[in-house]
């Protein structure tokens, strides 16, 4: 689980994030986003699917972007990976998890 806020714009936030993740490679797509507006505050819950050779299978990344609280707030947890019973993604869903620290990294503010 990654959480941190950072100095732009929850919009911007959330392009840079779409950037990466579904230009940045066509094993990565966007399932779902959904968005409420209330007022002058935002909330985005995106939903990011790859397929990650090393895991064997697809993993999911779920973001979330807000401004409530003034800063836009950044909450991303990545999941699935492995097959069978005891399945094991090998790290594969945090790595998934770290693209979103990546990318924004320059933008943290404390």
């Amino acid at each position: 689980m990654t959480d941190f806020n950072v100095s732009i714009s929850p919009h911007e936030a959330m392009e840079i994030i779409d950037n990466e993740i579904v230009n940045g490679s066509i094993t990565e797509v966007k399932v779902d986003e959904y968005i409420r507006q209330p007022d002058d505050r935002i909330i985005a819950v995106m939903v990011y699917e790859k397929h990650y050779y090393r895991a064997g299978n697809r993993l999911t990344l779920t973001v979330v972007v807000d401004n409530l609280r003034g800063a836009t707030h950044i909450h991303a947890v990545g999941g699935g990976g492995g097959q069978g019973f005891l399945s094991f993604d090998w790290g594969a869903s945090g790595n998934f998890e770290d693209t979103i620290f990546k990318v924004l990294r320059k933008y943290i503010i404390e």
